[in-house]
This record gives structure tokens, C-alpha cells and sequence, in this order.
């Protein structure tokens, strides 16, 4: 297979096959820059040529920039690559990122999130030659709960940089359902690559002390019932569902803590509704965490609930079922791709005496809690390993390049 495709690309060395370019609009806490730096760090690894081109890591999210640090591949920042729609930050960021795209070269491009995925796939198409364009889906611009006129405007956005696009590569079948259905693209260019995680860490046991010192550090009794949420304090997340059904879930379970993990902008509120209904001694918050914690902080716990209304594929759900925690999750796009009755709960979104059952039946039963953890562990494991999902899209990015 190297040698065709050294009859397309160009050759940097022996060794190099691809010259790749992965742009990202910024390297935020959050699932789709986990996902883009596995990737880039798997490929670098394989001896392609890897270039990261990302926006400054602006928000109160926190940051990933310094896992970019002694890598094989090259981050470069582009100070004008914005989240938010500003001409006056968009137009300067299309012409800096077509530039640097001239000056690479690359055989391949592949965008991620909305703002990136719009302004690369643009200023790739452009190029002559021009690369091959893939765009990663980690969740859509457009979902339920925005104004139509809104859902609309992304729609058709996303319609016509689909036309400029080889193909996308999706964290979940249920984004390729969405995709379609909005009229984005064709089914013969869709790819499900379920987004990787360095698995190790989550499989190898904590030892009790640490996880000991954890709840300690909390003031978390080491007899307590964890449920844990592992999100940005923001729109959309969910949390105001799980405070509604502790109300009920602390009455009736005395031993039980919910536990959130993120910081965001609703932090004052969500304290707020907690000590209005008087249940301040029933939850903590950790702040932000660095991702290299997240398997203590989740081994430390019971129960992951995620009552997020919008993801493509939450990361934190096959995390959970690693470390052999089971799920607690709303049914919203590919969360029933790893959760079901085997492996946890599907709650239906919105739904806070369905959410109040199923943490109600796994709060009381820990055989129960114990049985779904081991079969969600061997259900993941190898979905989410980074060699999986990397040799699927190694193997996208050669079909591309060897097509006429």
C-alpha cells in the first residue's frame, strides 16, 4: 500500500508517507481536542508528516496546549481563529490558515469543530493542487434546542462546505444519521471512528490509598454512594437535572454524593439551586481538573451520570466503563452506542423521573453496579483503543489519496 501511494503524494523522506495538516479552532478541555491530539500524536508515530494548525485556547474550559509539547508532529497557532462568528477576526484567519497550507503542502487536510471545519475546508479547496479534505464530526452546529432561524443558518452552512469535502469522519454513527438527514453530504463519504482514549491509564487500578486520599481531599465518607458528572458547568450540560433529582434521591438514599467536575460559567447558579433546596452537604465541586486525573477522579467514584442534551459521543461515557464504573446517561445521539442495559442506563433527555430510577436502582444494588462496570470494560475496550480508531482513518486518508 505505501509504495501506490508514494506515486501520489509527495515524499519527504523515506519514512514520511502523508504530509497531514489537522486544524482545530482551539485546544480547549473537551472531547474533540482529546481526540485531534491522539490523532496527530498516532500518525506522528507512523512516520507521517503532521502539522496541527489551532486558535489560542481562549475560555474558561482550561487548556491542552501542553500535551502539544515534545511531540513528533508541529503545532502551529493562529492568533485570528475564533470561536465566535467576526468577520473581523474570520477573514484575516481564512487568508493566515490558506497561507500556511500554500507554504505546507500537505496531501491531506482534516478540520474538526465548526468554525475550523468551515475556514480550512474553504481555504484547502482553494489550494492548486489541491489536498484531499476530510472533516471530523464531534457534534453538529445545529440541535433542538437553538432557534430555527439559527439551526437554519448552520445547516446551510454546512451543506455547502460539504460540497468542498472527500470526506467526514464521525465519533458515532448517530452523527452520520443527523448529517444525512440534513441534506449534508452523501453516504458513500461517511466513516464512524470512535473517538480514542489512552486507554492504559484507565484500566490499570488506582491503588486504595490514592483513591482513599481523593474522597479525603473532598470530604467525601468513604461509605458514600459517588455519583459523578464530569462536564463543563454550562447551557446544555445537565446539571440542573441531576440537582432535580437528588432532591428526591438524598430523601430516600442518606449515603449518597453527587460530585461535578469542570468549572464554567453556571458554577453560581448550580450553587445556588443546590441551597435553595437544601442539599449543599450532598454535593462537591472539584473545579477544573487536568485530564490526567480523570481516571482517579472516576475510579474514586460509583456512578457516572452524564445528562448532557447536545454531544456526538461523550468521551466520559466510555471512560466511565474502563475504569468498570457503569453509565447513567440521557438517549441523545450516539450515547446509546455504548450505553445500554448491559453496560448502564439510557435515561430519555429531559426526563428527571426516569433519571431518578435509574440511579435509584443502581445506587441500591452494588452487584448490580459491579456486573454492568465489567461488561461495559470488555464492550470498549477495544472500540475506543487510539490504534483503532487511528487505522481507520490512516486507512480514509489512503483510499483518498489512491482515487482517481
Amino acid at each position: 500500500m505505501k509504495l501506490v501511494c508514494l506515486r501520489r503524494i509527495s515524499v519527504i523522506s523515506d519514512e514520511k508517507i502523508m504530509k497531514i495538516v489537522h486544524i482545530i479552532t482551539r485546544l480547549i478541555l473537551g472531547g474533540a481536542q482529546e481526540n485531534t491530539l491522539i490523532t496527530c500524536k498516532e500518525l506522528a508515530a507512523r512516520d507521517h508528516d503532521v502539522t496541527l494548525i489551532t486558535g489560542p485556547a481562549l475560555g474558561p474550559e482550561g487548556e491542552l496546549f501542553e500535551q502539544t509539547k515534545n511531540q513528533k508532529y508541529k503545532t502551529i497557532v493562529v492568533n485570528s481563529l475564533r470561536r465566535q462568528i467576526n468577520p473581523v477576526y474570520d477573514i484575516p484567519a481564512y487568508f493566515k490558515i490558506k497561507k500556511l497550507l500554500k507554504e505546507i503542502n500537505p496531501d491531506i487536510v482534516h478540520t474538526h469543530s465548526a468554525k475550523a471545519g468551515i475556514l480550512g475546508r474553504y481555504a484547502a479547496y482553494n489550494l492548486n493542487p489541491r489536498p484531499k479534505i476530510i472533516h471530523g464530526i464531534h457534534g453538529l452546529s445545529f440541535y433542538p434546542y437553538l432557534r430555527p432561524a439559527v439551526n437554519t443558518f448552520y445547516k446551510v452552512i454546512e451543506r455547502a462546505a460539504a460540497k468542498k469535502t472527500d470526506a467526514f469522519i464521525c465519533v458515532a454513527d448517530a452523527m452520520t444519521e443527523k448529517s444525512l438527514a440534513a441534506g449534508i453530504g452523501r453516504p458513500e463519504q461517511f466513516t464512524t471512528a470512535y473517538s480514542a482514549i489512552e486507554e492504559e491509564q484507565f484500566l490499570n487500578p488506582i491503588p486504595q490509598e490514592q483513591l482513599n486520599d481523593f474522597r479525603k481531599k473532598y470530604n467525601i465518607p468513604q461509605n458514600a454512594v459517588v455519583l459523578v458528572t464530569i462536564a463543563r458547568l454550562f447551557h446544555l450540560k445537565g446539571h440542573e437535572f441531576i440537582i432535580e433529582s437528588a432532591k428526591k434521591l438524598a430523601d430516600k438514599f442518606d449515603n449518597c454524593i453527587w460530585l461535578f467536575v469542570g468549572d464554567g460559567i453556571l458554577k453560581q447558579d448550580l450553587e445556588n439551586k443546590i441551597a435553595i433546596y437544601g442539599l449543599k452537604e450532598k454535593f462537591r465541586f472539584t473545579g477544573l481538573l487536568p485530564t490526567s486525573q480523570m481516571p482517579l477522579v472516576i475510579q474514586a467514584c460509583d456512578i457516572l451520570v452524564h445528562c448532557s442534551l447536545r454531544e456526538g459521543l461523550a468521551r466520559v461515557l466510555p471512560q466511565a466503563m474502563l475504569c468498570g464504573k457503569p453509565a447513567i446517561s440521557f438517549d441523545i445521539d450516539g450515547a446509546k452506542e455504548v450505553v445500554n442495559s448491559d453496560t448502564g442506563r439510557l435515561v430519555e433527555p429531559v426526563n428527571v423521573k426516569q433519571l431518578i430510577e435509574a440511579c435509584s436502582e443502581l445506587i441500591a444494588d452494588e452487584q448490580l453496579r459491579k456486573k454492568l462496570g465489567a461488561n461495559g470494560r470488555e464492550f470498549v475496550k477495544d472500540k475506543f483503543a487510539p490504534k483503532t480508531m487511528v487505522d481507520i482513518i490512516e486507512k480514509v486518508y489512503s483510499e483518498l489519496l489512491l482515487a482517481p
